[in-house]
């Protein structure tokens, strides 16, 4: 079978905020609808940089695709410091075959006409649709066609450090080394692939119990970690969050490397773990290390909405576990405190409308006159936050959940139950529903406490409870 030549791809990952002021950017759907067929067209396999993952960490596998893939295309749309950082060590070590992309509507901050950067549209309100997704693929693998037909007869210099320092010479990489990588990258890429089918299967309950065994399986194949890729081994973590294992999470923090274990992805992912178990097993052991955990993470990094809305979190469960322990005192302390943590992450990061909605719902049901002001100054700046993200990119479960949410707080049944058939049909994990309906429910006792009706509201929770289940 002949080999292909690797084609190593650097650009965010997930949705992002434009730049530009415009709606957010969804780069996972440039890169599966343009970026990801023009490789495959060129007679490329695509390996993607996937390192935000991993909360940023450049680690080793990055450097050795930096440096070894045969092709490479970066995208500079935003700006991202860590696309710059690899692309600078790719110019470093190669002088030719780096392909540049960036959306034209807004500049580069470099000189773009010198590294003869391939602009590209991304639709009106950046949503990236078919006819930008064909043109795109088609001029990418066009380019690449080009850079690989031009490589027997050296093509010419794209890296500026080469064409600036001419008697730039950087070592030799040995066959062997590049061999071993090539065995490994692909590897890599049957990894995670594996484990996307094993949380395909988790959504169904007729295959769930297999997907435990099978990612039991996958993690004893592994062995140590210490020689896995890093995205491999926080892409295990991940899974089996989706699979509500949170045993599992802790047992692989645990085999980490050490450098793996400080990272504050791993660390926040860690502390959610912890609380989760605390749901499931009643340990407040478990409760008080998951805080201990985020509340180092967020002395470590600062204001983050991520850690923050996970220390709400914590606080809330406790809240909800004084009230059923009948100790008023300690519920409305643990209530204040969840407020606290949530206000503050909605702060940190205005677009990010987790802890904003998480907020809402605590305001309304603290129901003091401060709070419901409180409530009804933030509720558009939250709707406002989400409707970005459902103008421009993709939405996902949760932006649809959010939307539902605002509208059960504003009595609008109609419009919650249009966001409920909205968010059940992208469903991704069956933890998604069951935090939905969790966060309903107190709503639902709130104002039945308040004799409000409820009748409809308990409807989208039946709904949300059989789909996790």
């Amino acid at each position: 079978m002949t080999q292909r030549p690797l084609c190593f791809v650097i650009m965010p990952f997930g949705i992002k905020p434009d730049p530009a002021g415009g709606a957010d950017i969804d780069f996972d759907h440039i890169y599966k609808n343009a970026l990801e067929p023009a490789i495959d067209d060129a007679g490329m396999d695509p390996i993607r940089a996937d390192e935000e993952r991993t909360g940023g960490i450049i680690h080793k596998p990055m450097f050795e695709r930096l440096l070894l893939c045969d092709y490479a295309i970066a995208d500079l749309t935003t700006a991202n410091a860590n696309v710059f950082y690899e692309l600078g060590v790719r110019h470093t070590a190669r002088p030719r075959t780096t392909l540049t992309i960036f959306a034209k509507h807004q500049p580069i901050p470099f000189d773009v006409n010198f590294l003869r950067s391939l602009p590209y549209d991304l639709g009106t309100n950046n949503v990236f649709g078919d006819k930008e997704a064909s043109r795109l693929r088609e001029t990418v693998a066009e380019r690449l066609r080009d850079l690989r037909d031009s490589t027997v007869s050296q093509a010419p210099i794209d890296s500026p450090v080469f064409t600036l320092l001419s008697d730039w010479q950087p070592g030799d990489i040995s066959r062997l080394k590049t061999d071993v990588f090539r065995d490994r990258a692909q590897a890599n890429e049957r990894f995670k692939r594996r484990l996307a089918d094993i949380r395909e299967k988790n959504k169904n309950a007729q295959t769930s119990e297999a997907a435990h065994a099978e990612l039991k399986a996958f993690r004893d194949e592994l062995g140590p970690l210490d020689a896995v890729d890093v995205v491999t081994v926080v892409d295990l973590m991940l899974s089996y969050r989706a699979l509500g294992d949170w045993d599992g999470m802790i047992a692989l923090f645990n085999d980490m490397p050490e450098m793996l274990k400080r990272q504050i992805l791993v660390r926040e992912q860690l502390g959610f773990a912890y609380n989760r178990r605390a749901g499931k097993n009643n340990d407040l052991s478990d409760r008080a290390e998951a805080l201990r955990i985020l509340t180092d993470v967020a002395e470590q990094q600062g204001p983050s909405s991520e850690t923050l809305g996970l220390i709400g979190r914590i606080h809330k469960d406790k809240w909800k576990e004084a009230i059923a322990a009948g100790d008023e005192i300690g519920a409305i302390g643990h209530l204040d405190q969840a407020i606290h943590a949530y206000r503050r992450g909605f702060m940190a990061d205005q677009r990010d409308a987790y802890p904003g909605i998480n907020l809402l719902t605590l305001l309304d049901i603290q129901g003091e006159k401060d709070s419901i002001t409180e409530k009804d100054r933030l509720l558009p700046v939250v709707r406002f936050a989400v409707e970005q993200r459902l103008s421009g990119a993709t939405p996902d479960y949760w932006d649809h959940a959010t939307m539902m949410e605002l509208a059960v707080l504003e009595n609008e049944s109609k419009e919650a139950m249009k966001y409920l058939a909205k968010a059940v049909a992208v469903i991704r994990e069956k933890w998604e529903p069951e935090t939905t309906a969790n966060n309903l429910k107190i709503i639902e006792r709130s104002r039945e406490a308040r004799q409000v009706d409820t009748s409809w509201l308990k409807q989208i929770i039946k709904e949300l409870d059989k789909r996790a289940a």
